[in-house]
């Protein structure tokens, strides 16, 4: 049984309201993809010396990537055990405990002693912290952008919740600069004695702006007003493989393109230049670039979305990507920085925000309010986890299997877009302004104390 149309009128909290929990989702996804960036990069040029010395570098560096594919892993659970608490406790209670230990979590490996000073033990730990963090994380993402969607305004809500996603391309930027920073100006036995540690250090000052926002928000009216409901008593998972199996296994199969054409563009690419004697210093800072077009493009399509559907934004997205995946390596192979910039710029700014600005209204929608924080998070972390986990390995034994050919990497990663694009196909369309106002799924009626406008009022109250 899909979502069923809910006709009664939605108000959005008050615009500063509004405003302060956009601000703390974002700060929140900012921790979350910092974590995950910086755990990455990491991983490649410090990781495999540090806590894997005493075996082959190639096999170093496979288990430092193994560490970092842990925390992928235990995400679904965090996913779980979050979306239930965030669904009978609250919103706001659930994201402070995430950020908290997604954080610290970061804060934690740069205390970690290293091989030299406890042996294996040192990696054990790594990967016990890794699992920690992952668990956190799956309540977050989830969690950031549906407080935000509740929070909108209806006839905008595709726009502010798309200011959420901002967090994964602005978290990109910083721990690679820093990285960047610390490689130039440190010699390489400074950096792998303690420069590496400064990056995960850091990430307490995150934690930090982030708990100072989120301890500030309101809890979601719509979760206040859907908890006391007869609907409510019920186990959140449970209902909704009750209900909601199509939106629950379809919503999954739409996250593979996005989860998949991120780490293709900005770490598979930047590898298969260097395999090709390709600067790929020039290939990053192409990405970097083209990072930057996107968190312009991603409020911009969030908007789209809102005028013209959910749906028909990420299926050109999806479509475009998968019209991209050939032309990627061909761009790589010129060496021609103007050619790599305009492939990445297309597939990034375009393709990737394409598809990842849309599920921060088009996930929420999706579920009823008694079950929307399980319902998301289980499509967001299952759906990670399985086209974005083992993507980077498995694109490279891929790869090393074509002896440097790139024909079964661009049937893999085509392969996980085409399940995206076949799962659109069969899904509902969500917006509220392509539906007559109308919400796909149980959304109960919010009113406050405050004089509708047009950042209030409820669709059809203007904005045409």
């Amino acid at each position: 049984m899909s979502g069923h149309d809910s006709a009664a009128p939605v108000t959005s909290a008050p615009p500063k309201e509004l405003r302060r929990t956009v601000g703390a989702s974002v700060v929140g996804t900012v921790a979350e993809y910092y974590d995950f960036f910086i755990y990455g990069t990491a991983s490649a040029l410090a990781f495999n010396e540090v806590f894997f010395p005493e075996v082959d570098s190639a096999v170093g560096m496979l288990a430092a990537f193994s560490t970092y594919a842990v925390g992928f892993f235990a995400r679904p659970l965090g996913g779980l055990v979050w979306g239930h608490i965030g669904d009978r406790i609250g919103r706001k209670k659930a994201l402070v405990f995430t950020l908290l230990l997604t954080g610290l979590g970061t804060f934690a490996v740069g205390l970690l002693p290293t091989y030299d000073q406890i042996g294996i033990w040192a990696a054990v730990i790594l990967v016990l912290v890794r699992l920690i963090q992952g668990f956190g994380v799956g309540g977050e993402q989830g969690g950031a952008v549906l407080l935000t969607a509740e929070a909108a305004p209806p006839a905008r809500r595709g726009f502010y919740a798309s200011f959420v996603q901002l967090g994964s391309p602005a978290a990109y930027l910083i721990p690679t600069g820093l990285f960047a920073l610390l490689t130039t100006q440190l010699s390489d036995e400074a950096f792998l004695a303690w420069g590496w540690r400064i990056p995960f250090l850091l990430s307490a000052l995150v934690v930090v702006i982030g708990l100072f926002i989120r301890l500030r928000i309101n809890e979601s009216e719509t979760f206040k007003a859907a908890k006391d409901t007869q609907a409510a008593q019920t186990a959140p998972v449970k209902l909704l493989l009750r209900d909601n199996r199509r939106e629950v296994f379809g919503g999954l199969f739409t996250k593979f393109v996005e989860a998949a054409v991120f780490p293709f563009y900005t770490v598979f690419l930047v590898a298969y230049a260097k395999d090709q004697g390709v600067d790929s210093g020039m290939v990053l800072n192409a990405v970097l670039i083209a990072i930057g077009a996107e968190l312009v493009m991603i409020p911009l399509l969030g908007r789209l979305t809102d005028r013209v559907g959910r749906r028909p934004v990420y299926l050109a997205a999806a479509v475009l990507n998968l019209l991209l995946v050939v032309p990627a390596f061909k761009a790589i192979q010129t060496g021609d920085m103007a050619v790599i910039v305009l492939l990445l710029i297309a597939g990034l700014a375009f393709g990737h925000a394409g598809t990842y600005a849309p599920q921060a209204s088009y996930f929420p929608e999706l579920f009823p309010s008694v079950a929307r924080y399980s319902g998301i998070s289980i499509v967001w972390q299952f759906g990670s986890m399985l086209a974005s986990g083992p993507f980077t390995v498995v694109a490279t034994a891929l790869l090393l299997a074509g002896d440097g050919s790139f024909t079964w990497v661009a049937v893999y990663v085509a392969a996980l877009i085409a399940v995206s694009i076949l799962a659109l196909c069969f899904m509902p369309e969500t917006a509220p302004g392509r539906r007559g106002g109308k919400e796909y799924a149980h959304w109960p009626q919010v009113t406050h104390d405050t004089t509708a406008s047009e950042e209030t009022a409820p669709i059809g109250a203007g904005r045409h």
